[in-house]
Formats: structure tokens, C-alpha cells, sequence
């Protein structure tokens, strides 16, 4: 072949190739055109059928180079054709990615899903099982599998049944799911912020599949860790909370175990900081929130505290109600002062047990201002940590074993009981028994918190008369007065005592000798 012969022969190539280029592309174009319209209408059939719900689709726009590829604009899913309430699903922008025969035939196989702007509302109207007319005409089964699903920046909105309550909003700052659809469950790992208190959940498990019909029934399992919770956001106590765990069931009622961690608990009136470990199991209502607790096991310095209950939303306010059952069988009643009194030094030492009844409401005061407490406690073997208080135990206990000179008859080794209430920061004592060898005292009144102030009433019972409570002439002048303080065995004297906690003041109180039993 002579060179103008090949030269023509390029020429005429070129000119085909051009041609079949121009012919492909046009037809490629006519295609996408003709199928965008096909392909949306399906998509939000889809949709429609996995979500339960109508839905609003504004852009939608068809490439296939490098791959095929949708991209959406303003997608939202009223859940089955509710309008009157937030949307269930919110999207500004997404992106989905396939191979171009992904989208022929069943299953829908989408290689890659990226979701901007995702805004999940979860309404306790959701949970209403009438369906608008269209919704329950829509029976069409269409199978799909995501390879891959992301979204970033995204936020789930709780909305409480009382309107006039604020929703709770949780922003998701990562989410990435694999082999989402054809009716198996999702692989997810999650990072989620919540607000209170404020920290960052990482969660890695699975979810689904999707109920269209019941949201709540919706089931999921994972492992999850919550690190830097700041407790301080609850006025009156402190420290950074971590936590572990795991959790599975449905969303309206999830089941969670994990442990807590806080090297640095601290309550306010107290000011003094413990390692609070916590091991829990609790009951979650995915839809609400609310909690039950069954149970807490905490353990803080020598320590165990075991609670039961509820954490609830309560009727026109803002917050949540803590309501507890509280058991200490092994606990110390210098921990429990070390807690709740500013002094560096505890009152007394010794083994304590308690029941009670633990009642936050919310609210934005104070957690001490708010809380309430009822119940039962028990010292036994208590020793005093004060030397001057020790002695005059010790003292008092000889003269009321009527052996006032002999040293080595008296203890200072006490025991306590009674009932007590917490309310307003004051501590009101009732039927409430101090005890030491040779002597009683039954008593009520109260403690302020605030500033460690004493308002208490009561009487004394001694094994000895009270002329043997002191010695020589003394104990001659007395004698008379034995049968006016003598009774039932025992002689009683009526006592106040006031003062503060670290200068307490004891004074015969006998206009109350009347009350005295």
C-alpha cells in the first residue's frame, strides 16, 4: 500500500471513529436522559417501601463515567404519609455509587452511599400504627443491597410526648454502615455525642433490619465506650465518668450492661473527691429514654452500694426523675461522711448499713438542694476520731455504769440506728438510738448541711442511779434525787444538744422530761 493510500485510510478511520465517538455519546446521553426520570421514580418507590413512609426527592441527577453514580438533593421521608408531624429521615445531599448493571434486575446492589445533612427525627407519634390511605396500598418488594453507607455531621432528634418539653438532640459525628438491606442485619460503627452529660460514644455492632411497620421493633446489638463525661454539668457533683459495655434488643427496649469509671467523684457539701467504680444493668426505652435500673453496683473506698429503680421523664418539666431503692450491707460510715461533710477527718469510723429510698427530681439547682432521701441506718462497733470526744464517752459511760473512778470500765465504742430523711440540705433525724456501754441516748432533731449545725432532743438512760454517777459527798447530796430520775429500771435525764458538728453543746433539757418515754 502506497503512502497516500494509507494516509486516506487514516483518514477515513478517524472520520468513522469520530462518528462512532458522536453516535455512543448520544446515545449514552439519550439513555441517561430517558432512564433518569425511570430511575428516580423507582429510587423513591424503594424508598418508600423499605422506610414506610412518602417520599419528597427535589434533585436527581445520572452519570456513568468513571461508574454509575446518583446524586440527590432534599430527600425526605414522612413516615407512612404523616406530615403533621417532623419528618423521619431528612437528607440535604447524597451520593450513590454502582456498577452499571447494579441497578438491573433484583437485587439493587449500590456499592457506596455517602449521606450530607442527615437529620433522623424519631416522634412518639412515629409509633402510631394508622397508616394514611396511600401508605397501605404500597406492597412492593424491592430488594436492596449498600455495600457501604457513611455519614458525617449527622444528628438524632428525640421528640418527647409532652410538646412542651424541648426535643434531645444527639449529634453523630461518624457513621458507617456495610451490607445494608436484603433483610439481614447491618454492620455499624458509630461516634455519637450526647449532651448530658457531655461526652462521646464510640459504638461498634449491628442493626436491622429496618421494621417498616414498627420502628420501635427495630432490633440492633453492640459494644460501646463513653469517655471524658464531664458530671459537673449536674450542679452539686463532679468528676470525668468513662464507661464500658454492651447493649442489644429493639429500640424500645434495649437492654445495657457495662461498668462506669470516675477517679474523681466528688459531691459538693462534701468537697472531697473518691474513685467511684460502678458495675450496672438497665432496661432502655430506645423512643424515650426512660431507664430502669435493676441493679447499680457501686463501690467507692471500702464501700459497696447497691440501687434499684427507675430514671424517668416526669410530666411538665424539664429533666428527668431519678426514684431508687438504695442497700448498704458493706459499707463504712466514714466514706458515706466522707461524701457529704466538708471536715477532712470524719465524725466517727465503722461498719454501717442502709435503706433508702433516693429521690432526685429535675431541675437546675443543686443536686443536694434536690435531693431526697428516706430510710433506715445501722452503726455498729462506731469509734469516734476525736480524743476529746472519746473521753468524755469513755466518762460518760463509767458514770453510767456507776463506776465513775474506775479507768478501765468505761468505752467510747458506740452504736447507732434509726430512721433519717434528707430533704433542703438538712438531715432530719427520727427514733433514732446512740448507745454505749452503760448508756443510751434516744433522740430526734435535725442537721443543716450547710453550715454543720446540731438542733437535737432527747434523753439519757444510765444503768446507774444517779447518785452512783459521781463520787464522795457528791454522791451523798444526790441520793435524794434517785427516785425523781429513776424509771423502768433506769434513770433518764432529758438532754439538748446543740451547737456544731465539731463543738457540739450537751445541756439537761428538762422541760422535754415529759416527752420522754
Amino acid at each position: 500500500m502506497t503512502d497516500s493510500r494509507k494516509n486516506v485510510f487514516r483518514k477515513l478511520l478517524l472520520v468513522t471513529l469520530i462518528v462512532v465517538v458522536t453516535l455512543v455519546s448520544f446515545t449514552v446521553y439519550i439513555i441517561i436522559r430517558e432512564s433518569t426520570p425511570r430511575l428516580k421514580k423507582r429510587a423513591v418507590e424503594l424508598l418508600e417501601e423499605k422506610l414506610n413512609g412518602d417520599v419528597q426527592l427535589d434533585g436527581f441527577d445520572v452519570s456513568i463515567f468513571p461508574k454509575l453514580q446518583v446524586h440527590g438533593t432534599n430527600l425526605i421521608v414522612h413516615y407512612q404519609g404523616r406530615a403533621d408531624i417532623p419528618p423521619l429521615i431528612a437528607i440535604r445531599d447524597f451520593t450513590a455509587q454502582a456498577g452499571f448493571f447494579g441497578v438491573v434486575g433484583k437485587p439493587w446492589k449500590i456499592d457506596f452511599v455517602e449521606l450530607k445533612g442527615l437529620v433522623i427525627t424519631i416522634s412518639h407519634q412515629t409509633a402510631d400504627k394508622q397508616a394514611s390511605p396511600s401508605r397501605q396500598k404500597r406492597q412492593k418488594d424491592i430488594p436492596l443491597l449498600i455495600r457501604e453507607l457513611v455519614a458525617d455531621d449527622a444528628q438524632l432528634i428525640i421528640v418527647p410526648k409532652d410538646t412542651a418539653k424541648s426535643a434531645r438532640v444527639f449529634q453523630i459525628h461518624h457513621l458507617s454502615m456495610n451490607h445494608v438491606g436484603l433483610h439481614r442485619p447491618a454492620i455499624f460503627e458509630a461516634k455519637l455525642e450526647i449532651p448530658r452529660p457531655p461526652g462521646e460514644i464510640n459504638s461498634q455492632g449491628s442493626f436491622g433490619t429496618w421494621n417498616a411497620e414498627d420502628p420501635g421493633e427495630t432490633p440492633l446489638s453492640a459494644d460501646y465506650t463513653f469517655e471524658h463525661a464531664d458530671l459537673g454539668v449536674f450542679k452539686g457533683i463532679s468528676g470525668t465518668l468513662s464507661s464500658k459495655g454492651k447493649y442489644g434488643g429493639v429500640l424500645d427496649r434495649i437492654e445495657v450492661e457495662g461498668k462506669t469509671e470516675t477517679p474523681d467523684f466528688t459531691v459538693s457539701s462534701g468537697k472531697h473527691s473518691v474513685a467511684l467504680h460502678t458495675r450496672f444493668s438497665a432496661t432502655v426505652d430506645g423512643m424515650n429514654g426512660d431507664t430502669l435500673l435493676h441493679p447499680v453496683n457501686a463501690k467507692f473506698l471500702n464501700s459497696t452500694v447497691i440501687a434499684n429503680g427507675e430514671v424517668v421523664e416526669t410530666p411538665q418539666k424539664k429533666g428527668r426523675e431519678i426514684k431508687l431503692d438504695v442497700t448498704v450491707d458493706k459499707g463504712r460510715i466514714e466514706d458515706m461522711l466522707r461524701l457529704a461533710v466538708k471536715s477532712n477527718q470524719p465524725l466517727m469510723t465503722g461498719p454501717v448499713k442502709m435503706n433508702t429510698k433516693f429521690d432526685l427530681p429535675p431541675g437546675e439547682g443543686d443536686v443536694v438542694d434536690r435531693l431526697k432521701l428516706e430510710g433506715t441506718f445501722e452503726v455498729q462497733k462506731a469509734e469516734f476520731t476525736a480524743q476529746q470526744v472519746r473521753e468524755k464517752l469513755e466518762m460518760l459511760s463509767r458514770r453510767a455504769k456507776g463506776k465513775p473512778k474506775d479507768k478501765d470500765a468505761g468505752s467510747s465504742i458506740a452504736t447507732l440506728g434509726g430512721r433519717f430523711a434528707l430533704k433542703d440540705r438538712i438531715i432530719t433525724l427520727q427514733q433514732t438510738t446512740f448507745s454505749i456501754p452503760g448508756a443510751s441516748l434516744d433522740f430526734e432533731g435535725t442537721y443543716t448541711l450547710e453550715n454543720e449545725t446540731l438542733d437535737f432532743h432527747g434523753v439519757v438512760r444510765m444503768d446507774a442511779e444517779i447518785s452512783q454517777t459521781v463520787t464522795g459527798f457528791k454522791s451523798f447530796l444526790l441520793e435524794p434525787l434517785n427516785p425523781f430520775f429513776r424509771k423502768n429500771g433506769a434513770t433518764q435525764i432529758p438532754i439538748k444538744i446543740s451547737g456544731t458538728r465539731g463543738q457540739p453543746l450537751v445541756k439537761p433539757d428538762f422541760h422535754h422530761k415529759q416527752e420522754a418515754k
